[in-house]
């Protein structure tokens, strides 16, 4: 009597597999999966749908919003402290391309998961995160970010890759500059403003913002000009000066070759490279949140 509840568990445990396979499993057959080829840099690339109507409705400051700006990188480094074979991520304005190395074994390749898992992530951290940005700002329906995959075999199409974003980064921003400037500052409509910076190149840009504004564009702020880099860094901790990991934001170059010789660990596949980050006061918000740390205290600590 004593194996009656064994036998009645097996004979349970079999009932159940025979369930799970029922007569409509079948349809399985026409699902498809892409893996993705080996040996190639993996890009992710995320971009918001619609955010023209979603910026108006939500009063984005133009033609930057840092608000809107730092809530990118913070969704980004959510990701990139999920997804650990991330080496690089680039963002500007409403798009983030992450870079996942070549020998990434991820989802084993598969193209649909890292898509969607990376996209769904990222987006549910934008939301997660509003109201830590825009705090008196009501989301007023949920965002949504469309991705692709693309693969780069080769470390040059790589940077050519990011080399065109960042590029991007900046015509786009000269013109947006401008082009609001016009608007905000001398009343013009969107369509005078568009008709007079049409065929205009950069040099005539920066003229019309230096001559009729004032406004030198090289002294914008970076995180506009630059669009933000994110990396992995070692850095001490500011105050018991113990080694912590952490997603560090960037807002340089990575057009020059200066940049890729700082980091060679990006194109090497390793992940993370020691950091000096002595100037404490200087620390960005993002990498604050990540130590658990906030200005006041951190001033405090230092102080004794």
């Amino acid at each position: 009597m004593r194996y009656f509840p064994l036998i009645t568990n097996i004979i349970r445990n079999i009932s159940s597999s025979l369930m799970a396979k029922s007569k409509f499993e079948y349809v399985k057959q026409y699902e498809t999966e892409e893996k993705l080829l080996p040996n190639c840099w993996i890009v992710v690339r995320i971009d918001g749908k619609g955010f023209h109507k979603f910026s108006c409705k939500h009063t984005f400051t133009k033609p930057n919003d840092t608000r809107a700006l730092h809530l990118m990188n913070k969704a980004a480094a959510t990701v990139m402290q999920e997804y650990k074979d991330i080496v690089l991520s680039y963002g500007v304005s409403d798009e983030y391309s992450f870079i996942l190395r070549k020998e990434t074994a991820l989802y084993n390749r598969r193209k649909d998961k890292l898509m969607t898992y990376l996209n769904s992530l990222f987006t549910s951290s934008y939301v997660y995160f509003w109201k830590d940005y825009f705090h008196d700002v009501k989301l007023k329906y949920p965002p949504s970010f469309d991705s692709r995959v693309v693969l780069y075999p080769s470390n040059e199409e790589l940077r050519d890759y990011l080399n065109w974003r960042q590029a991007d980064c900046h015509i786009n921003n000269l013109y947006n500059t401008t082009f609001w400037a016009l608007v905000l500052k001398s009343g013009l409509t969107n369509i005078e403003a568009e008709q007079k910076l049409s065929g205009t190149v950069s040099s005539d840009k920066n003229e019309i913002l230096l001559s009729e504004f004032g406004i030198n564009y090289n002294n914008e702020p970076e995180l506009f000009k630059k669009g933000t880099i994110l990396l992995r860094k070692k850095i001490k901790h500011p105050v018991h000066e113990k080694q912590r990991h952490v997603i560090y934001p960037f807002h340089e170059d990575l057009i020059q070759d200066s940049f890729w010789k700082k980091n060679t660990n990006i194109l090497k596949g390793e992940v993370s490279q020691d950091y000096d980050c002595s100037e404490v006061d200087k620390l960005p918000e993002l990498v604050m949140q990540q130590l658990h740390l906030n200005n006041a205290l951190l001033k405090e600590d230092v102080k004794e």
